[in-house]
This record gives C-alpha cells, structure tokens and sequence, in this order.
C-alpha cells in the first residue's frame, strides 16, 4: 500500500491517558508500550495494582519483584496470561543480554517466565509481574493519539517498579517540561474544574 506512511515506533514510550480519555479501563492510565508497528500495539498499565500476590501464582518469581510484592492487571486483554517486565540496570551489552530476557526498550525488557528464576536473578535491577495487556489494532492507537486521548512521553526504568503506582500518572506528568506537567494538578472529576 503506497501512501501509507510509515509508523514511527513508540516501543518503550509511555502512553498517559488524558483527563478526556472515558474508557474505564484507562482511567488515569499510565502505559509502557511493548511493541509499536504497522501491525499494531501492545503494552501494559502500570499502576493498576491487584490484591493478589505474586508468590499466590509464580512462586519462584515472587522473591524478585519490588514492593508492592503484588500482580499489576497490565490491560484488559488475556487477563489469564502474565507478562514479566524487568529492568536490568545498565542494559547488557546488546550481546550479552541475560538468558530469559529480551530487550524492549533501553534497560526495559521482557521476561520469559517458563525460564528458571536463578537464570536471571543476578542481573535483575526491578521486576514487574502483569496480567494480560492493552492491545490496539493497526492504525488504532494512531486514531487514539489524533482524538487527544494520551500524551505520549519517554518512560524512565524506574516507572516500571515505582513503589507508589497510585502515584504514577501525577508523577509522569509532573516531570514533563511543559504545559503537561500542570495536567498532573487536575482534580480526579474533570468537571470540578
């Protein structure tokens, strides 16, 4: 298809839902986006955490991850299935990343879980465990991005493990150099204002 033109990636980015954006599901959302292309995008909600225990579903994984020591819901999409996202400080050499670890973005990557935890135990600087995703088909996000729902923003390694995800969105805003960070002020009902 000529005329397309081509996606600029925004894999490692974050996704900041604006006060405007009405879905539920991404209420005050702060996103790390895995996988950005033509085909699509993935990511996960990171400050949506969930009363359950890491340790309750992938024991041997549970010693790893930060406080809070809990599963974060990463999207409304295959909610039975987890995803690990872990930051591994200085990034490894892009030939020598850990076994069991596959870069996404910087020092941010993805974790096999099926991959004994010893494996990557040493190297791990921060470790996430998600259940299901955010997904948007091709040319999705895109629209989403024209009606104003998210600000796009670049992440820092330590979004994925803040200790205080009910705090993120203000914090990721409040950081911004610009008229965003005056976002971060707004009352949780818009209409307040």
């Amino acid at each position: 298809m000529s005329g397309m033109t081509e996606v600029s990636s925004l894999t490692g980015r974050l996704l900041v839902a604006t006060p405007a954006l009405a879905d539920p599901n991404f209420d005050r959302a702060v996103v790390l986006l895995l996988d950005h292309d033509e085909e699509g995008s993935l990511g996960v909600v990171l400050n949506r955490p969930t009363p359950v225990d890491v340790g309750d579903i992938l024991e041997g994984w549970a010693e790893l991850t930060g406080e809070p020591g809990v599963v974060f819901q990463g999207g409304p999409v295959s909610l039975d299935s987890a995803l690990g996202v872990a930051v591994i400080p200085g990034g490894g050499s892009v030939d020598r990343s850990p076994l069991g670890w596959k870069r996404v973005h910087g020092a941010i990557g993805l974790v096999d879980l099926e991959a004994p935890p010893e494996l990557l135990a040493s190297a791990l600087g921060s470790l996430r465990i998600f259940a299901g995703y955010a997904g948007w088909g091709p040319g999705q996000l895109e629209d989403e991005l024209v009606e104003g729902a998210w600000y796009v923003v670049e992440s820092e390694p330590g979004d994925v493990s803040s200790p205080s995800p009910e705090r993120l969105w203000r914090e990721v805003l409040r950081r911004q150099r610009n008229e965003l960070a005056m976002v971060a002020t707004y009352p949780d009902d818009p209409s307040l204002n």
